[in-house]
Order: C-alpha cells, then structure tokens, then sequence
C-alpha cells in the first residue's frame, strides 16, 4: 500500500428458588390494590426498613426490576477478572434490536433549566467502567426533605440526564444508605416513575448495582418479580460492600458520597475487608505489560511510539472494513474475550483478532486500552483547558486547539492522537452506512481520550465529547504536524 507523506494511507485507500407472592407469611396484599399512600417507617440507622407495609423503595422505581435469578455479587476469583459468569447479562453484547439511527447528543444549554434540582447531586455522571460504558450514579443520602423538595422535577432531571446516554451502553449504580422516612419519595411518585422510565431507557442500561441492599429490599424485590420484566431482573447485582465494585468500576472517578463511604468502612473494619481504593501491594509489571501503565513505559520497555495494541486494532479494523460496520464503537464484545485479549497483550503473546471473527473486539479493546492508561493521552494537564474550550468563539476555539496539541501535548502522545483520529475521520465519514456521525463517535470515544484526577460529572464529561467532535471535524486544520 502507497504511504502519504504524513504516514497515514491516503485517502482512497483506507481500509482494508424465589418464594411466590401467595407463599409470604405476613405480608398484606391490599399493599398490591389500595390506592392510599402506604405509611412507611425506617430504623434509627435508616439503612433497615421496619414495616412490612414499605412499598416505596428505589428499587422499585429503578425500571422493570425483578428476575429469575437475582443475582448476589460474584466473589472475586482469578485476579483482574471482572464481571464473574451471571452477574451481567449472559452473554455480555447489547441487545439484537439495535436502532437504525443513533441518537445526536443533546446540546448542553449555556444555563442548565435543572440547577435547582442539579446543585443537591443527586443524579451524576461518573465517567465509564472497565469497559466503556457509562457510569449514573444515583445517591439516596443526598435527597432532601421530602417537605419541601419537588420529586417531578427530579424525575424530570433523571430522564434529562439519561436522555445523553441512552442510545449507547451505560451502567446505573444506586446507593441505598442514607433512604429515610423523613427524605423518601411517595409511592405514587415510585409509580409514575416506573411508567416514564420506559423501555427506551431499559434497553441498553447493562448493569443496576445496588449497593448496600437491606434484606428488606431483596424480599421486596423478589415479591414485585412477577409483575416486572424478568430480563431487567437479570441486570441487577447487588453489593454488598464497595470494594466489590472494584473489578468493575474505577474508584478514582466514581462518586461515591461521604456517608457512604463512612457506612461502608465501619462495615468493612468489622470483617477485616480491603477498602476499595486502597491500593494492592504487588510487584511491578512486568515490561510486556501493555494494560494500565503509562506511555512512556510502554515506549521505554517496547521501543514503540505507536503502542502494539493501537496499531493493531486500526491495522485489522480497517484490513477488514471495519470503518462499514454499523454501530463500530459503541456495540459491546463479550467480556471474557477482552480479558482474554487483554490478558495475551500483558503478557506478550501475540493476538489474531480474526480468530475472534468480531470486528467489535478491537474496536472495545482499543477503547479498553486508552481508558486504563495511567494518565489519559490528552494528559492531566490539558484537562482544564479542553473544559474552558466552549468559552471561545468558533474561530478561537480552533486556534487555541492547534496551540494546545503544538506547544502543550507530548510529542508521542501527539502522534498516537493523529494516528486513532484519522481512524475515527474514516469511519465518520462512512456514517450513512455505519450511523456513526461525528457527535456519535465523539460521544462514545471522546471519555476514553481525557478525564481528570478527580471524580468526573456531566458538566466534564460533556467538554471532552465537544473536543473530540471538533478534533475530528475539523482534523486537516488541528494537527498540523
């Protein structure tokens, strides 16, 4: 194949056993026909529920919630290895019922019309997990008095918030401590909840965790099964302490609310449990390693500037015309087959993605790849500025791009940047077939490129998503080296 001058292919030539409801003793089944608003009353500790009358939990709010199995957290086995056999859906792909059309992200207005309900942070946006899928986190403990707080608009917020992200992969995650009576919404809220979250925010949420469950919980769920979605129910895994999130969701962006993790340490000290964002004491990787270190160690143990992994999945991708495939980077692979990739990359064996016949393995594993990065390829340092970049005029916005890929980012990250953007420019400009425009791209692979030392939010995730649209739209006139 002919080489540009830049050392990118031209054009032309890019590609290549649930106890039953009649069976619960005590349990008042006018709670299932009466129409009056049930009294509910919690513990001192509000983390027990006391009644057997509690209808109003979040869980039942949480969609179709209910399953055939309700699936308790997998203990954690072999090291490194995520989502243990049942505790997501089986097979680990989206649904078949993939859209004809992706859905264009919204644009972020200038003024939230939510600020009253957004400044409490009872819904965020906490990046992604191990494999790119969005993280909503949901906190119980930061609802305010029920006297007073209009629970319509916070449904109106959630389904604003979730509007972002249902069209692509996403996880929710619901800590339930801090529920209590003086803070709890109404069942008819519950209800009308329940209807609204419909089938359009289910089909693609891969994971409910909820976290730090009551028992009264885990029998409410399994009394309400035969009336909700057994499907839904399968997406639920309950946990039980936070360090079990560990091998699913990175601690460095979660947000997870001071009271709960204070909860969680004292039940974690009682049973002598690591806390999940303390680091394992372990050896040094080893110099194969390619999963969760930095470039610059990558480069100084393999003499590449372009990683192996990044090379080789655009390689193959664009051998096999992978830039046609509808929904390339935002469909699912099956996650023991990352693991098992990843796995032959850390440990220097070399990978064949034909082996696999699924165009969506590279694709996820390039994701994975740049994700677990110890510093994100657009770098700490830029972090602030691509989130003040909005602030410019068009024109502006332009230039200042230019400047901060010329003077600020590394000249190896630079390269490596240049090399997956004139990837994704490919794959955009084929969106009549693959339904993969540049706000769509950007939207599912902008979050893998830039994140912050802190926990990350909508109001930064968003910024990063406007970068990487612009890095692609505007790719001839960015990088100028």
């Amino acid at each position: 194949m002919a080489e540009a001058t830049d050392g990118f292919p031209t054009q032309s030539e890019a590609r290549g056993g649930v106890p039953r409801l009649v069976d619960m003793a005590g349990v008042d089944r006018d709670i299932f026909t009466s129409t009056d608003e049930p009294e509910l009353e919690f513990d001192d500790d509000g983390t027990e529920l006391s009644s057997a009358k509690e209808v109003e939990l979040w869980d039942n709010s949480a969609d179709d919630v209910g399953s055939d199995d309700t699936t308790e957290l997998a203990k954690e086995g072999e090291q490194g290895g995520p989502f243990r056999g049942g505790a997501i859906t089986p097979d680990g792909l989206i649904d078949e019922d993939f859209e004809a059309e992706l859905g264009t992200p919204q644009e972020e207005d200038a003024h939230s019309e939510f600020t009253d309900v957004e400044r409490y942070g009872i819904v965020e946006v906490a990046g992604d997990d191990l494999y790119g899928r969005k993280v909503i986190v949901v906190s119980a403990c930061k609802l305010p008095s029920n006297k007073n707080f209009d629970h319509q608009r916070l449904l109106e917020y959630i389904k604003h918030t979730l509007d972002k992200y249902v069209e692509q992969d996403y996880v929710l995650v619901y800590f339930h401590y801090g529920l209590h009576s003086s803070n709890k919404p109404k069942l008819s809220w519950l209800l009308q909840a329940y209807r609204e979250l419909n089938r359009k925010y289910k089909k693609n949420l891969k994971t409910l965790y909820l976290v730090h469950p009551t028992n009264f919980i885990k029998v409410l769920w399994n009394i309400f099964r035969p009336f909700i979605s057994a499907k839904f129910g399968k997406k639920l895994m309950y946990v039980n302490y936070l360090v079990e999130l560990r091998n699913h969701l990175p601690f460095d962006q979660l947000t997870v609310p001071l009271p709960v993790l204070e909860y969680d340490a004292k039940k974690a000290a009682a049973n002598k449990l690591q806390y999940p964002y303390e680091k394992e004491a372990h050896d040094g990787p080893s110099k194969t390693q390619q999963f969760g270190v930095s470039l610059q160690f990558i480069k100084a143990n393999s003499g590449r500037v372009i990683p192996l992994v990044v090379e080789q999945t655009i390689t193959y991708m664009r051998q096999i015309g992978g830039d046609e495939v509808e929904g390339i980077f935002r469909r699912c692979a099956p996650l023991t087959t990352l693991k098992e990739v990843q796995e032959k990359y850390n440990a220097g064996e070399p990978v064949n993605f034909a082996e696999y016949g699924d165009v969506h393995v590279p694709a996820a594993i390039l994701k994975k790849f740049l994700r677990e990065l110890s510093e994100p390829l657009l770098t700490f340092d830029l972090f602030e500025p691509i989130t003040r970049l909005h602030f410019h005029d068009a024109p502006k916005r332009i230039m200042e791009v230019q400047r901060m890929l010329q003077d600020e980012l590394p000249e190896d990250n630079y390269a490596i940047l240049k090399f997956i953007m004139h990837f994704l420019v490919e794959v955009t400009q084929k969106a009549e077939v693959n339904k993969m425009t540049p706000s769509n791209v950007a939207t599912v692979f902008g979050p893998n490129l830039a994140w912050s030392k802190g926990q990350a939010n909508l109001s930064t995730i968003e910024p990063v998503i406007k970068f990487t649209q612009l890095l692609i739209e505007n790719f001839d006139d960015v990088f100028l080296r």
